[in-house]
């Protein structure tokens, strides 16, 4: 149970997380004192790089099931691989949206 907390993916994302939150605060305290323009503003672009950080894991994860569902099952290949095309452009077009929502000041 311990090691699975402590594995790298954690850590890493614990570490994202607290560099957001950090960068964060940051760019608000700047922002309050610069009258309405900050010189360090890097909120938007932590957001832009966790949307591509779980957009990539979400297809990968995604193509990764959906390829040992047809090595295991091959006469359902074509079912699985319209579900896996459908679910990754589903999961694209939240990426884009959120893209969208954290581009906007």
């Amino acid at each position: 149970m311990i090691r699975s907390l402590l594995s790298f993916r954690t850590l890493a994302t614990l570490a994202a997380v607290a560099v957001t939150l950090v960068g964060a605060d940051l760019a608000s305290a700047q922002e309050a004192t610069a009258a309405g323009r900050s010189l360090i503003d890097l909120t938007s672009y932590f957001g832009v790089g966790l949307v591509v950080i779980g957009a990539a894991l979400g297809i990968s994860r995604l193509a990764a099931a959906a390829y040992e569902g047809m090595s295991r099952q091959p006469e359902v290949a074509g079912s699985i691989q319209t579900a896996m095309i459908i679910a990754a452009a589903l999961i694209e077009g939240f990426t884009f949206y959120a893209l969208f929502i954290c581009s906007q000041k």
